[in-house]
């Protein structure tokens, strides 16, 4: 027994999800960053690693020196995973490199600049046979996996409607002028960030959240997105209509520009016998609602939650989990799965997103681009 090592692509000084990937993977104590390739700038990426307190040769110039060499190291020093906390265009090429040399990737969303990418990738993974993960942590809630768990087993009834919404307010100006803001700069930029913005940074979340909930698939969608700043080239506001394979219907709204909304991710589903409302502000409440029944709290930490969302908590009711703790379970159950591997067994015993899921994200994005491109048309997901 050991930590799982892992090495890093990208996360270097100033970015903002590699610091959340770190603390993430550190919160169970069960994975040890050994290395990485922490900024396309060889000086910077030496810098951060400092920052780490890595060792002088474990920090490399670019992720090929990173994986390469680690490769040549032996098999109880090399790093055992990549994770990838780069801009969406340089997603695949790290990825596919990684895996391609024997190693496990973890990466970032969306999974690649391009629905082609994707599924390149999807195909290398397959053949290789290794592990690939995605970060949509919003799936790592406990109480998103007990309202999952409840309507599997029936508990709502046949779903009817699905309402998730995605609203931010930090890109209501054109905060990208700014050198200083990094962050905006790349994600509203057609050169790094792919067909979409506000989709791709957050629309995808909610996507892939009320079809992991639900267990159902977005069959058609209408959509209709704008870039409301000025000079603005990629969208910061999606208004989608959905229709999922069951015959349910469903709305789907993300936005960038609402000003005054903080990361306000929620999601109403109604089925024929109850509904539920989560919402990430309060991710230990869940409010579920009955046909003929009171309506009930739901409270993370409680001993009548399923087994999936206690396996999720961490610390007793009424100690607030948020954020980092759901990211965090993401990484639990991709490197419990690693250790599975390491035993020689690969049936998968831990849940976590898959390049499944970020293909599925990649031809969301293509559909609502073209539905709003064809005045919101119904078009094939």
């Amino acid at each position: 027994m050991r930590k799982i090592r892992m090495g890093m692509v990208g996360g270097g000084r100033g970015a903002f999800i590699g610091a959340v990937h770190r603390i993430a993977a550190a919160i169970d104590q069960q994975i040890e960053l050994v290395c990485g390739a922490f900024s396309s700038t060889p000086e910077k990426s030496k810098l951060s690693g400092q920052d780490f307190f890595l060792p002088e040769e474990r920090c490399y110039a670019n992720y090929e020196e990173m994986i390469l060499t680690e490769k040549t190291l032996p098999e109880g020093e090399r790093m055992d995973f990549v994770a990838i906390v780069t801009p969406n265009h340089m997603h695949f090429a790290p990825a596919k490199m990684a895996i391609e040399n024997g190693f496990h990737v973890l990466s970032d969303k969306p999974a690649c600049f391009n629905t082609e990418q994707a599924e390149e990738l999807e195909a290398i993974v397959a053949q290789s046979g290794l592990l690939y993960g995605l970060t949509h942590n919003y799936t790592g809630y406990p109480l998103v996996k007990q309202a999952k768990e409840m309507i599997a087993d029936g508990k709502l009834g046949e779903i009817r409607k699905v309402i998730v919404e995605y609203p931010q307010g930090w890109l209501a100006t054109k905060v990208e002028d700014d050198t200083e803001q990094k962050q905006a700069a790349w994600r509203t930029d057609p050169t790094k960030s792919g067909a979409a913005g506000c989709v791709g940074d957050i629309g995808t979340h909610a996507e892939n959240l009320a079809e992991y909930i639900t267990g159902l698939s977005i069959k058609e969608l209408a959509a209709d997105i704008t870039a409301f700043v000025d000079g603005r080239l990629l969208d910061d506001d999606a208004n989608i209509l959905l229709r999922f394979d069951n015959g349910a219907k469903g709305i789907l709204h993300a936005s960038q520009i609402a000003v005054g909304d903080e990361n306000n991710l929620n999601i109403r589903i109604y089925g024929e016998k109850g509904g539920l409302e989560w919402r990430q502000l309060e991710p230990n409440t869940m409010i579920v609602k009955w046909l003929e029944e009171p309506m009930q709290i739901y409270r993370t930490g409680m001993g009548y939650l399923g087994e999936a969302a206690s396996n999720a908590s961490r610390t007793p009711a009424g100690h607030p989990e948020g954020y980092l703790e759901a990211f965090a379970n993401t990484y639990l159950n991709f490197i419990s799965q690693i250790r599975e591997f390491q035993k020689g067994n690969k049936e998968i015993k831990f849940e976590y997103p898959t390049i499944a899921d970020g293909v599925r994200g990649m031809k969301f994005i293509d559909a609502v681009v073209g539905s709003s491109k064809n005045n919101a048309a119904w078009t094939a997901l």
